[in-house]
């Protein structure tokens, strides 16, 4: 099937800042944030979720498996059907999905319709992803789109720092339950801040079919993915895995150090992203199998298990940032569609952790998910030390000196 290059968008010389809009790309980091704390919550509170539902932990930790399964199948068909949407509108609805998503999440009694619920949330993430990129790089100009992409990004990682450890928190305290209240009340929140403060910029027309071959053959995106599904079989059932060494409460803490120390890594990630690409992701790839190994062979320290959640936080808090201008600066001019195909692989390889997950629980127990960690982590680091010209290049085309 022939693909045809989509054309330039054209936008107005007045949406094209070449000064950072951060009160526009703050609000598209809270939309981020949204979509990184409504997926990772069930990780904080799986034990209570799992016995108010009456069901086994492995099982609803499928939960955020079929979240993923949303976005996955979701981010290249409902991408193509909006894609002629203004960009504003596209990003109104996808909120408005959250907040519908996260209100049956918090009445629900019933594991099916919860996960229903998380289904809906799961699409309205594909939408998200697939525009959240393009979106921020459209409003500045070539070189400070990989700071705005950053920016932008910034919202996942203080979802996992602040949000997750948060909602954790809330649960103990007040309920799982009120923790997908508090997001539908942030989700209106944000639909009003959108409506003032972001710029409604057009979406393009597209012809052809999305070209997912492509862009798994795009230099190191398919190892690279790899980072997902072993962040994902750990992150999950953190809880669970906390809770083997006896550190059943100090999910919060652990979350917090993880989420912190990503904070970090997203804003190292947007000082440099333009000049060391390849350095910032072979990075992340060794902090995370550090963060690994600490975990496999030190795990009965308490003081370990804390170094090893901040070596993760480093090492995966910016894995998005990279590998979204990663894809878009090699897919050119295609890069909206690469980014929709994008998310659809990203989110096969959560689904993939959360069934994966699972079978490990069962079969080994949680001990044995830092090791499966290292042995996910082994063919990525070889790939993209070796995908140095053009999908991890040192210096990214066109950026500035």
């Amino acid at each position: 099937m022939r693909y045809e290059t989509p054309r330039p968008v054209e936008t107005p010389d007045a949406s094209v800042h070449h000064k950072l809009p951060w009160g526009a790309l703050a609000a598209l980091a809270t939309a981020a944030f949204i979509t990184i704390l409504t997926e990772a919550l069930p990780a904080g509170v799986l034990p209570a979720m799992s016995a108010d539902l009456r069901v086994g932990e492995s099982a609803m930790g499928q939960a955020v498996t079929i979240y993923a399964i949303g976005s996955a199948v979701a981010a290249i068909p409902l991408s193509a059907a909006t894609s002629r949407w203004r960009r504003k509108r596209l990003l109104l609805a996808t909120v408005a999905g959250f907040a519908v998503a996260n209100t049956v999440t918090a009445v629900s009694d019933y594991y099916v319709l919860t996960m229903a619920g998380r289904f809906i949330a799961g699409v309205a993430a594909g939408l998200v992803w697939a525009m959240m990129a393009g979106y921020a790089r459209q409003m500045v100009a070539g070189p400070l789109q990989g700071k705005a992409t950053a920016i932008a990004m910034a919202g996942a990682p203080l979802a996992l720092s602040l949000g997750v450890p948060a909602g954790t928190l809330l649960g103990q305290a007040l309920g799982w339950r009120v923790t997908f209240w508090s997001m539908t009340a942030l989700a209106l929140v944000l639909l009003g801040w959108i409506r003032l403060s972001v710029p409604d910029l057009p979406g393009e027309a597209r012809r052809g079919r999305a070209p997912m071959a492509r862009t798994l053959r795009l230099p190191g995106v398919a190892p690279v993915l790899f980072v997902v599904l072993a962040h994902n079989i750990l992150y999950t059932y953190i809880a669970t895995f906390l809770g083997g060494l006896g550190m059943g409460g100090t999910v919060d803490l652990v979350l917090f150090v993880f989420g912190s120390a990503s904070v970090l890594s997203i804003w190292v990630v947007g000082v440099l992203i333009d000049r060391r690409l390849r350095t910032l992701t072979v990075a992340s790839t060794v902090l995370f199998a550090a963060a690994a190994t600490v975990l496999a062979v030190l795990a009965d320290s308490a003081v370990a298990v804390y170094a090893a959640g901040a070596l993760w936080g480093l090492g995966f808090g910016g894995v998005a940032t990279l590998l979204q201008t990663a894809v878009a600066d090699a897919a050119g001019a295609a890069a909206d569609i690469a980014q929709a195909m994008l998310v659809t692989l990203w989110n096969t390889a959560i689904a993939v952790a959360g069934v994966v997950g699972g079978l490990l629980l069962d079969g080994f127990g949680p001990a044995s998910f830092p090791w499966a960690v290292l042995v996910l982590l082994a063919p990525v680091l070889i790939t993209v030390i070796t995908a140095g010209t053009h999908g991890f290049p040192s210096k990214r085309p066109g950026a500035a000196a």
